[in-house]
């Protein structure tokens, strides 16, 4: 007699299946977002950066180093495209720098 399959899921989807369901996906991938910053960066320009929120699909990264807030300002773009290539075109349409 065959024993029923579990059915396996990955704590990631469940978290994801979690976040559509109760409509905060946009923070979900903001924290995302977020640590992909904190394996770019180093420590301490990692440190810098205040916050990250994605809201209707601007993503808005708040950097308390002035140096470091016109370096993103002027790579804009190519943050932008790095975000995109690694979670989707269709997430984001505009990032700020705050």
């Amino acid at each position: 007699m065959k024993k029923p399959r579990k059915r396996e899921f990955q704590a990631s989807d469940l978290v994801k299946s979690f976040a559509r369901i109760h409509g905060f996906e946009e923070k979900l991938l903001a924290f995302e977002v977020k640590d992909f910053l904190s394996d770019y960066l180093n420590d301490a320009l990692f440190q810098e950066i205040e916050s990250v929120n994605l809201n209707k699909k601007i993503l808005e990264i708040k950097i308390k180093s002035p140096l470091l807030k016109n370096d993103f300002k002027m790579r804009k773009t190519f943050f932008l495209e790095k975000f995109r290539d690694r979670f989707g075109a269709e997430n984001f349409i505009d990032l700020q720098i705050l």
